[in-house]
This record gives structure tokens, C-alpha cells and sequence, in this order.
């Protein structure tokens, strides 16, 4: 059972008047695991860093099992607050999540008997010092470790000391050209297991980790001892009850005609939809430019559901009324009425507008006259031609400048619904900056806050389709290449894919974008030069999810906190896709709508770190099927019900 513990000032006195305590720094991003020695309670409070009046945030306590403990939900309107979670001794390692990023500074006591290791985000800033901070990690024999931080305008040193012998290193660090640049120092080997002394010169943000060996930080080397995942436990239960379709899955395809050498990878994702860019600015010079290359999307690849977000050369987002601007829209439904009125193609007259406009004011004047303009554009509606609004920046929390809380995506679409509900056919909103896997669960909560806005129909759809047309870990460039470039990125994409269709109420869900840009290498595929691509491990991902991927969602129970799973059926056909997210052994158990097992053989098949799919062994008796998940592994099972 979740437990929410509510703490009063003079609880907190009373609770620690009897024990010393520690605090640890101010987290911003990682994983707190508690070790407690004796029963006592965890105090939790937490206080602004920017925009925490406009963003929701979450706290996890997890147990040795990786179930969940207790969580909290934390309102824009709570800057400040704390509470007090009970931790029991004797049974095993508790983790408490400060998922990334985060809008506050989050400060943890606890009893002094207690060992504590911190396991910090890699690249992005994990902590937020006020004073000078003094760490200890541990090196076993025989490791090659790096030690890396990066500078984010506060701490710009760090220095080392060997325990045993007081061997001294220092990492300065600097100012990069790019995000995901950072500075590194090599530890020297040995023979014997080292503790080494780490010291903070200076205050603010900071990012570090460790590289080659195990990535825990402790405030004393007593401390510092290897995690133990104990397995964990996983029931879960499907019925026959249909909740909805499947969202289909895309990508942001390029403003070109793609090499032909591209084909093979862009076939290799199945893509069931896209998001494009049309810029005003280019039309204007070419007109039909587009022509060309959305009909190969379409007519090569299939890709009949698709958003057009308009905006100009370098995606300059906030377009204002004019006769090219005009012209150039007229131009973009041309060309969709001459692809045939194959599918629906959404237009959002902004990319992003609660980010890039001046105001709300700004954006309504220039989302009328575009809305009337396409209304009134002859055969448009018969081609498929859709209006989307707001293709928000973000949904439920603001986007990320100094004054979000007047510009929460799920405000602005809210005032543009009220006053032109009969003419907008979809609500579409941009997700990023949930980079912790646990906090995935919220693409769920997004999905169901905008089918509560815009409503549903009798038959329980929203009465608007629902359209999450781009996502990453991060936007931007303010991404890590730990995430980007490595099977990471692969069981967040299908973690995300799961929880954002959970309820069958998503149409379209795109990663954003396909191929590795110079400053944006956050794609789906790698390019190699000379025309040469091949799929990065979140590609690979999402091919193993398209092979699994059917056309209804069905009810499904799931007790876990570290394994999503998504249960589909089309036809006779039905998958359980899923994915452990954490790092431990996962025995699961799921329980078929019938009490016996499959008549036709079921099959497992696993991916894992290697990014090679392999067929896994199960056992069913009496309609329950059981296998072992590893950790970091998507796993599917297929079956029929007939």
C-alpha cells in the first residue's frame, strides 16, 4: 500500500530530538539509497529553484524490492513544503528518486546510523551546493575509473585525494561549446580496493560521476558499500476489455527529399506517422517545394497520419500575419489536397507558441486568421486537412523560460478551445525534460489531463484527437550522450510508448527527431557520411516495438513500479509488450483473460543491452505465464486467443 506522510514542524522536532541526523546536499536530479541501521523516519523538504510555480513534480521512496513504497506529488503552488517518509530497519536498501530535472532544491535528513550512497544523473547537474561539500567514492582493485563533471555556471573545481596515501588530483571545470561536453580525469589503477576524498571548490550547480566503476557517492567512507538488487516481484492481469486503439507511432521526418541509402533504416522503424515542418520563408522562393518529398512519405513509406508545425527557416516559431505567411499556407494545402485525400494531415499554425510568442494575445490574433484561411481553403477539409492547436511546449508543467506559469500548454490550449472549440479538430503538445525512467509514468497522467480537457464522446473517446507529435529526453541541445547514444534511450522510448498509451485514449505519439543533426544528435538514427545511416540503439528499439505493435489496447492490472507493460490485440492476435526499467532480476507472472493457457504456442522474445532481440524460455499453467526479466530488457509475448 502507497503511504503519503504529511510533516508538522513540531513532529519534526519531536521526531529528531532523540537521535543525530544528517543532511545531505540539495539534489536536483538522482538517486538517494538508504541503508537504515535502526527504524527511523526520513525527512524530506524542498524549496524553489526556477519556475516551481509552474511545474508539477514527484518524489518516489522505492523498497529493497524495487516496489513502491510511497510517492509524492508535488503542486506548482507547493515551492516550499516537506514531510517525513518511515524507513525500516533490517529490510534492505531504500531508494528515494529526485527525478530530472527538477524544479527545486530537495534536502534529505536522516539518522545518522543510516548509510547513505548517492547516484547522480551523468552530464545534467545533480546537485545544488550553499556551502563547501566534502564526498567519498570507491574505486574497487583492478578498475579503470574516470572521474567527469561538467560546469553549469557554479561549481568550476573539483579536487581528489586517494585515502590510503594521500595521492592528489584536480579536475577543473570548464566552460564547452556543447551541452553534452564535459571534462574527465583518469584515475589511477590498483591493485587493492581505493577510497578517494572528493572536494567541491565553490557552491551552486554541479554535475559529476564515475565512469568505469560504480557510480555511488557517499558524505562518509563507511558508507560506501555495493548495491544489492534483490529480484523483484511482477503480476499482471489482462481482460478482454478494449480500452481504446493503439496511438500510432512516428517520427519527425527531414524538410528534404531523404538519399535513397536512407530507405532501408526509415523501412526498418515502420513508422505509422510523422511530423514535418513547413517554412514560410521557403515556400515563398519554392513553391510546391514540398510536393515531392511528401509524397514519398506518404506513397513510399505509408506514412498516411501526419502534424505540420509552421515556422520559418531555422524553426523560427513565432510567425505573424502577413501576405507571404499567407501565401505560404495556401501553398502547404495545395499540396495536401494534391496528395489524393489518403489520411489526415493536422496543420498547428506555431511550433511551440507558449515559448516563442510575445503572449497569448499575440498567438489567438495570428491562430484565427490561419484557422478561418484553411477553413475557407476550397476541397482542403475533403483532403484530410485538420487543425491542431497548440502544439504546446510541454502540457501540464510550463516551458522552460522565467515566466511559465503564465504559459502552461495546458492553459493556453484551454483558452483557444473556449473561443474556437467548433473550428480546432486535435490538441497536440511537445513532452520533454522527464529523462528519469521512473518518472515516465507521467506521459499517463499528461495523456489522461488532456482527454479530461477536451472531453469525450459516448462511446469514451476524446471528443478531439490527441496528438503528443514530438518527445525526447530533453529539449534542445541540453542532452547527454549517455542517454542519447546507448540502450538508455531505448527503454525510455518504450517506456514512454507504454505509459502514454495505457489507456487508449493517445492518436499519435512521435520521437523527435529521426536522424542526428550536428547540434542536435538526438535521432533515432545515426549518419554516418557519404550517405551512409544506421539505426542508434533507440532506433533498434523501436523497430523490436513495431513488430509487436497491434491495433487495440486492452486492460491490464500491473502491481509493478519498475516494469511497464501494455497489453494489444488485433484480431485473434494479442502481445503483452513491456519493458524492466530497473536494474534487477523481475520475476513475473501474468494471468490470461482465460484460466488456461494459450492453445497456440506463446512466445517470449527479450531486448536487452545488446540490442539483439533473443527468444526467452516461459512456463504456463493454468493460464498463468511466467518468465524472468532481466534488467534494462524489453521483453514481448505473443500469442493468439483463438
Amino acid at each position: 500500500m502507497k503511504r503519503t506522510w504529511m510533516l508538522l514542524p513540531g513532529l519534526l522536532l519531536a521526531a529528531t530530538a532523540h537521535a543525530a541526523t544528517l543532511r545531505w546536499p540539495d539534489i536536483r536530479d538522482g538517486s538517494l539509497y538508504l541503508a537504515p541501521q535502526r527504524s527511523a523516519p526520513l525527512q524530506l523538504s524542498w524549496v524553489p529553484a526556477w519556475q516551481a510555480d509552474a511545474n508539477q513534480e514527484q518524489v518516489y521512496l522505492l523498497d529493497a524490492t524495487g516496489k513502491l513504497d510511497t510517492q509524492r506529488i508535488i503542486a506548482p503552488h507547493e515551492g516550499r513544503g516537506q514531510l517525513s517518509w518511515p524507513l525500516t530497519a533490517g529490510t534492505g536498501t531504500y531508494q528515494v528518486a529526485i527525478p530530472g530535472y527538477s524544479f527545486r532544491r530537495y534536502r534529505l535528513e536522516y539518522d545518522d546510523t543510516t548509510g547513505a550512497q548517492f547516484a547522480p544523473a551523468k552530464v545534467h547537474f545533480s546537485l545544488e551546493l550553499d556551502r563547501a561539500t566534502t564526498l567519498y567514492f570507491r574505486v574497487k582493485a583492478g578498475e579503470t575509473a574516470v572521474l567527469a563533471g561538467k560546469y553549469h555556471d557554479g561549481v568550476r573545481n573539483l579536487t581528489l585525494e586517494r585515502v590510503d596515501d594521500g595521492k592528489r588530483l584536480r579536475l577543473a571545470l570548464l566552460e564547452h561549446r556543447a551541452y553534452w561536453q564535459f571534462d574527465q580525469v583518469n584515475l589511477p589503477a590498483s591493485a587493492q580496493d581505493q577510497t578517494w576524498r572528493l572536494n567541491f571548490e565553490g557552491t551552486g550547480k554541479v554535475a559529476f560521476w564515475l565512469d568505469g566503476s560504480a557510480n555511488l557517492f557517499a558524505l562518509r567512507p563507511q558508507d560506501l558499500a555495493p548495491l544489492v538488487h534483490r529480484d523483484g516481484q511482477v503480476s499482471l492481469r489482462s481482460s478482454a476489455k478494449v480500452l481504446g486503439p493503439t496511438p500510432r507511432l512516428g517520427n519527425n521526418l527531414p524538410y528534404v527529399m531523404p538519399p535513397p541509402s536512407s530507405h532501408a533504416v526509415i523501412d526498418a522503424l515502420q513508422l505509422q506517422a510523422a511530423g514535418y515542418y513547413t517554412f514560410a520563408d521557403v515556400l515563398a522562393r519554392k513553391p510546391r517545394y514540398e510536393l515531392p518529398f511528401r509524397q514519398l512519405y506518404q506513397e513510399r513509406f505509408g506514412i498516411h497520419h501526419d502534424i505540420t508545425l509552421m515556422a520559418a527557416t531555422g524553426r523560427k516559431s513565432d510567425l505573424m500575419r502577413s501576405r507571404a505567411n499567407d501565401g505560404a499556407l495556401d501553398d502547404w494545402l495545395a499540396t495536401s489536397v494534391a496528395l489524393g485525400g489518403k489520411g489526415l494531415h493536422y496543420i498547428a499554425f506555431a511550433d511551440e507558441p507558449n515559448l516563442n510568442y510575445a503572449d497569448y494575445a499575440t498567438y489567438r490574433t495570428f491562430f484565427a486568421a490561419m484557422a478561418q484561411r484553411v477553413r475557407a481553403y476550397p476541397g482542403a477539409h475533403e483532403a484530410g486537412v485538420r487543425i491542431a492547436m497548440p502544439a504546446s511546449s510541454r502540457l501540464v508543467n510550463g516551458p522552460l523560460r522565467g515566466d511559465a506559469a503564465q504559459r502552461v500548454g495546458l492553459d493556453w490550449a484551454r483558452r483557444l478551445l473556449k473561443e474556437f472549440e467548433p473550428q480546432i479538430d486535435a490538441m497536440a503538445w511537445h513532452e520533454w525534460m522527464v529523462r528519469d525512467l521512473l518518472a515516465t509514468r507521467t506521459y499517463r497522467d499528461s495523456v489522461r489531463r488532456a482527454a479530461e480537457l477536451v472531453g469525450l464522446d459516448a462511446n469514451g473517446r476524446p471528443r478531439k484527437a490527441l496528438l503528443l507529435d514530438q518527445t525526447n529526453l530533453s529539449s534542445g541541445s541540453t542532452l547527454s550522450l549517455y542517454e542519447q547514444n546507448t540502450h538508455y534511450a531505448g527503454v525510455w522510448w518504450a517506456s514512454v510508448v507504454i505509459n502514454a498509451s495505457q489507456d487508449g485514449l493517445l492518436d499519435m505519439l512521435n520521437w523527435f527527431h529521426i536522424a542526428d543533426e550536428p547540434e542536435w544528435p538526438k535521432g533515432m538514427v545515426k549518419v554516418l557520411g557519404n550517405n551512409r545511416f544506421e539505426l542508434k540503439p533507440v532506433g533498434l528499439a523501436q523497430q523490436f516495438i513495431a513488430q509487436h505493435w497491434l491495433d487495440q489496447v486492452l486492460h491490464l492490472d500491473n502491481d509493478a513500479f519498475e516494469v511497464d507493460a501494455l497489453a494489444m490485440a488485433r484480431g485473434a492476435q494479442r502481445s503483452l509488450l513491456g519493458v524492466n526499467k530497473g536494474e534487477r532480476l523481475q520475476h513475473v507472472s501474468f494471468a490470461t483473460p482465460a484460466s488456461r493457457c494459450p492453445q497456440a504456442a506463446a512466445t517470449l522474445t527479450l531486448f536487452g543491452p545488446d540490442n539483439q532481440p533473443r527468444a526467452a524460455a516461459l512456463d504456463c499453467q493454468h493460464g498463468q505465464v511466467r518468465f524472468e526479466l532481466p534488467g534494462q530488457t524489453l521483453f514481448a509475448l505473443r500469442w493468439s486467443a483463438s
